[in-house]
């Protein structure tokens, strides 16, 4: 197998998936969408970070599907890691004291009401928690259902493994934020139901571009990795 630095494109995948996942932490803090509507009775309502996180997804089953498990493990930790930085630094910065004019125009109480979710311990913590379980849960059962189909159906694995790794992140993700006092609990069946459809829908929107770009990265790595052996340990192995 290539050693990691002889890859061509892995570190342009890898930068695009964190940038990814660190607009969506952002974007979960900063606002709550409603669009009016009600699905099943439940209102249709949805963090921002739910329109952009599951192409992190994507960017993971292409990651699994052409480099394997161990490959797409070091792009998911090195995520983690750079979720927590960028919720440490926004931490460090609320903390310290605001200019005056800032503080006159914009002020600390604003920084706090938009970026104080991903800067305390609510959202960061429900981030990277639901993210690392979600994130491994999809590669680890994209893993065994390609071996299991033989490298075919990858619309079927694409979407099976998101299936599975998107309910965990939305469960945990919003509960973790309710527990903490990040979303009132009377939105928690609304934002675990709509997260899910829409995160859900968007990787099923995105398939021919998955298909694509798998076939591409295959001819231009003149790689397919097949996990046969491989134990699907979240931190070793």
């Amino acid at each position: 197998m290539k050693e990691q630095q002889q890859y061509v494109c892995f570190d342009i995948l890898m930068t695009i998936f964190v940038t990814v996942l660190i607009i969506s932490a952002i974007a979960s803090s900063a606002k709550i969408v409603d669009l009016g509507f009600t699905v099943l009775g439940i209102p249709f309502v949805f963090d921002g970070g739910t329109l952009l996180f599951p192409i992190s997804y994507v960017f993971g089953d292409i990651l699994t599907e052409v480099y394997g498990f161990r490959t797409s493990r070091r792009a998911i930790w090195t995520g983690f890691g750079c979720l927590a930085l960028c919720s440490l630094s926004l931490l460090v910065l609320r903390l310290l004291p605001g200019e005056g004019l800032w503080e006159a125009s914009a002020g600390s109480s604003a920084y706090t009401a938009i970026l104080g979710g991903v800067s305390s311990g609510a959202l960061p913590i429900a981030s990277l928690v639901a993210y690392t379980v979600g994130e491994f849960a999809n590669s680890a059962s994209l893993s065994r259902l390609k071996i299991l189909m033989q490298g075919k159906y990858l619309w079927v694995r694409t979407i099976g493994s998101t299936l599975i790794g998107e309910l965990l992140d939305s469960v945990i993700f919003v509960a973790i934020a309710c527990l903490a006092g990040a979303f009132p609990w009377e939105l928690f069946a609304a934002l675990v139901v709509t997260n899910y459809i829409l995160k859900c829908g968007i990787e099923i929107l995105m398939t021919p571009v998955t298909y694509t770009v798998v076939s591409r990265l295959k001819k231009v790595e003149s790689i397919d990795t097949f996990d046969i052996g491989v134990r699907l340990n979240p931190f070793f192995g």
